[in-house]
């Protein structure tokens, strides 16, 4: 099942537990998919840091390139991802079969790329799908294979929830989704503000 509105122009998160910080980010409808526009600034740990983010997709909503600067006290340090579509990655230009398989691209400082796989895969209620994504780390922006699992739970209220689940981190968290598919409830790291 689809969500029944585009996304907005604009949305935003407040980030909480994990970390302090805001994410803002812009969305463009092009001709043959979507093109992201963001940036979160936040402090972790102590450290603070700065992302800024351009991803691409295509109609499908399945991540075809993603751009990211991050500035934090460990320097600048930039990666671009190109993906082919069909789970095949170029990390800066070379390529990158630990990546093989994964259609979607997440940002470890973003609450806004857990809304890439629920829209490219659309599942029922009730239903659970594999999700393995590039995952881009902050600060240094390495790019690793995440593996993770979206269950869509009952809706409540036309938004739809999904329990969502990161083995390598032991994490499992219940994700709430608005209607145009951005989330609005990411428990122990972030809230949608706007």
């Amino acid at each position: 099942m689809s969500f029944s509105a585009d996304p907005p122009a604009t949305a935003a998160w407040q980030h909480q537990e994990a970390r302090s910080g805001f994410e803002v980010a812009c969305f463009v409808v092009l001709d043959e998919g979507y093109r992201i526009c963001g940036c979160t600034t936040a402090v972790q740990d102590g450290q603070s840091w700065t992302v800024d983010y351009t991803i691409t997709l295509d109609a499908t909503w399945t991540s075809r390139s993603a751009r990211v600067t991050g500035r934090s006290v460990t320097g600048v340090h930039s990666v671009v991802l190109q993906a082919d579509g069909a789970g095949r990655w170029l990390v800066d230009g070379e390529a990158a079969p630990r990546l093989d398989g994964c259609l979607d691209v997440d940002l470890e400082s973003s609450a806004m790329t857990n809304a890439l796989p629920v829209h490219r895969m659309s599942l029922p209620v009730d239903a659970r799908a594999a999700a393995p994504a590039a995952y881009v780390r902050v600060p240094d922006l390495s790019v690793e294979r995440l593996e993770q699992e979206y269950v869509r739970m009952t809706d409540e209220d036309s938004y739809q929830r999904y329990d969502y689940t990161a083995p390598s981190f032991a994490f499992n968290s219940q994700l709430v989704y608005d209607t145009s598919g951005l989330v609005l409830a990411y428990p122990g790291i972030a809230v949608r503000a706007a």
